[in-house]
């Protein structure tokens, strides 16, 4: 049996939640992190000493790190949809696990947490502005590969998606003025037609 701790609702959870529902993996979530707590108890520092979320148990093995998570999981399937044999296709559609982190994360917070999390008065709103600037670089770069390709994955829907479609879903929610992106933006509607992205990932922002 899989179990997954960690709140439904963060970024990271949710980019292996998702993987599990496109697998129809059978598994259990054991809340934890944010308001739930248990993250920093004595029995989840014993699995993820780092106190971070998601961590994965399977049977006495143990994974943290989502997009190590990501990648378990796809070569784990067997599913060519999500770990191609061709190590080039699989290596094309992994590099946006990387690339969304090293590129998107930073951004990405200094729009969403002081919009979200912030109370108005309180909000740095110069920070919102050179998060929103360097955002919209880095999407762009997603826009011009899915003028070439359906998906970022390649021909079809793969484990490449899965972490820029986490940001997607946030990005187009939050009440902000945003650039056009139409390849991003008809990428996006086709996430939004799959029912494990809309189980898992189009929940309420918080």
């Amino acid at each position: 049996m899989i179990t997954v701790w960690g709140r439904e609702n963060s970024t990271n959870v949710k980019k292996v939640l998702w993987m599990l529902d496109e697998l129809s993996l059978v598994y259990e979530v054991i809340n934890a992190g944010g308001a739930y707590g248990k993250n920093k108890d004595p029995i989840y520092l014993s699995l993820n000493p780092n106190g971070l979320v998601p961590c994965l148990q399977e049977d006495d093995f143990v994974l943290w790190e989502s997009n190590a998570i990501l990648r378990y999981l796809a070569e784990r399937s067997g599913n060519e949809q999500f770990w191609p044999a061709s190590a080039q296709q699989r290596a094309s559609a992994d590099k946006w696990l990387d690339w969304a982190s090293n590129s998107l994360v930073t951004p990405y917070r200094q729009v969403y947490q002081t919009l979200v999390r912030i109370p108005e008065p309180e909000r740095d709103m110069a920070l919102v502005t050179s998060g929103m600037e360097t955002f919209e670089k880095y999407w762009a770069i997603a826009d011009a590969v899915l003028a070439k390709q359906k998906w970022l994955s390649g021909d079809e829907f793969g484990l490449g998606d899965i972490p820029l479609g986490i940001y997607a879903y946030s990005w187009y929610s939050l009440d902000i003025k945003r650039q056009s992106h139409p390849n991003i933006e008809r990428w996006y509607q086709q996430l939004t037609q799959r029912p494990a992205f809309q189980k898992r990932v189009m929940i309420p922002l918080s």
